[in-house]
């Protein structure tokens, strides 16, 4: 790759039939507005960013628009690239099992300067083995399968991104990011490490997004959907649940209401969602809580007692958690009215 400072830099997304659009269309936007940030300051270009995939040409992503490639991946320098990244979305587990793909990464890996993942790609990342003994993150519902399927990675579920220019508290090579905007904070940390905090703030102002957002992916994602694989039985007990939150919601009531024994319930629920009832019951009361905290001017105490946590610092507890901020913090960025603190 040329050293010049006036060449740009080669970004480059890797695309498949499935991609999840955002994945590939949000970061490559934010190199896109660096460069008009840095054209309105009289400077050079500091971004060119292209699509592969197999092949040139259309591809069809998860939401059904077509994304247009501009050379297959094998036709790709790697030499010429700075940065290559690799989106997720529904065929991204296809991606995990094609051998030449995981051989072309593992090669990136040895030859690009910055190889990262947006969402779900961190999966192919994780299979090409060029994860292992780094920090990683991913989009919220693959966190725990990814730590399961592959130990060697240190899993951080509650980080927007893994990637430090410095290497103190990420890596500056190979990265990771989680659910799909969170795209947008790793391409915006990028810039910032290329250009300076100045440029990447103005760029985050132009895109109306914040620089660094406080707290993790969690945070911002209504995640409680029920999974479509789940059974029917848990399907039924997952849309009763959130407007009964401050009932007693006990591993032997849920196996009751869900027909099922504790331990086989405990069973089928870890195999469909992942996690365990405690641990969804917990997020359910959690996402409850940030709505509460958004919409009304209650105190800390009522929240805590409406969703089902028998004390305030349990609530407190439950949100450094999943958000890695307290409930008092939550309220004052997010709350349309003012938070009463008393208890």
């Amino acid at each position: 790759m040329s050293n010049s400072p006036h060449t740009p830099k080669l970004v480059v997304c890797h695309a498949f039939d499935g991609v999840m659009s955002l994945d590939v269309i949000g970061p490559l936007q934010v190199f896109g507005s660096a460069n008009d940030e840095l054209s309105a300051l009289g400077r050079p270009q500091g971004y060119e960013g292209i699509v592969v995939a197999g092949a040139s040409g259309p591809v069809r992503t998860s939401c059904g628009v077509r994304i247009y490639a501009d050379m297959a991946w094998r036709d790709l320098d790697l030499d010429t690239v700075d940065t290559l990244l690799v989106p997720g979305g529904v065929g991204v587990l296809t991606e995990c099992k094609e051998p030449q793909i995981l051989d072309w990464v593992r090669k990136a890996e040895g030859i690009v300067p910055r190889l990262g993942s947006i969402c779900s790609g961190a999966l192919v990342l994780a299979e090409a083995g060029v994860l292992d003994g780094k920090m990683a993150t991913t989009h919220w519902s693959r966190c725990e399968q990814m730590a399961r399927d592959y130990p060697a990675i240190q899993m951080m579920g509650d980080r927007l991104h893994s990637y430090d220019p410095v290497g103190l508290d990420g890596d500056p090579h190979v990265f990771t990011s989680a659910g799909v905007t969170a795209g947008i904070d790793l391409a915006l940390a990028i810039v910032e490490a290329d250009f300076g905090r100045a440029l990447a703030l103005s760029v985050a102002r132009r895109l109306v997004m914040f620089l660094k957002r406080p707290g993790g992916q969690a945070q911002f994602s209504a995640y409680l959907i029920p999974e479509t694989g789940a059974t029917a039985r848990l399907a039924n007990l997952l849309e009763w649940l959130p407007g009964n939150i401050a009932k007693d919601l006990s591993l032997e009531t849920l196996a009751e209401r869900a027909g099922m024994t504790p331990r086989t319930f405990s069973r089928v629920f870890a195999r469909d969602l992942g996690m365990s009832p405690a641990r969804y019951v917990e997020r359910v009361r959690v996402e409850a809580a940030r709505a509460l905290l958004q919409d009304e001017a209650l105190a800390i105490g009522q929240v805590a007692e409406l969703c089902g946590f028998r004390h305030p610092e349990t609530l407190r507890r439950a949100f450094q958690r999943h958000l890695s901020v307290s409930p008092q913090e939550y309220a004052e960025r997010f709350a349309r009215k003012s938070l009463v603190t008393a208890n």
